[in-house]
């Protein structure tokens, strides 16, 4: 296996979810051994994207989730880099996401959008 696989990461060697969301929910794994995206070179990252559309066109699914966890409290429970392309057919099926708004002032987000590109 080459230098940036892991002959004992079992997620290496898998390339389909075994508790998929929704029917068609696929995984893109980077050919990279890596718990977390940042640590990931961007040579096996610059696919991913292109990738995930291919996939959701494949499956005929309009509504569709593309996520990427990385760390234990961001929902991470494999630790190894991969991305999820879960179709959504229904309320009921695919990913089910809360999404609590925090209310910033526009001079916050001025500053950390200006903090963020100075770091680019």
């Amino acid at each position: 296996m080459p230098g940036h696989l892991s002959d004992s990461c079992f997620f290496c060697k898998i390339i389909e979810d075994i508790g998929p969301l929704a029917e068609g929910h696929t995984l893109i794994i980077p050919k990279y051994h890596s718990d977390r995206m940042d640590q990931v070179p961007d040579e096996y990252l610059q696919e991913i994207l292109p990738i995930a559309k291919k996939i959701a066109k494949a499956l005929g699914v309009v509504d569709y989730n593309v996520l990427q966890n990385n760390g234990k409290i961001a929902h991470q429970h494999v630790f190894h880099v991969h991305f999820h392309v879960i179709p959504k057919p229904n309320d009921q099926e695919g990913l089910i996401v809360g999404w609590p708004r925090v209310e910033q002032p526009k001079e916050v987000l001025a500053k950390t959008l200006e903090n963020i590109i100075s770091k680019l």
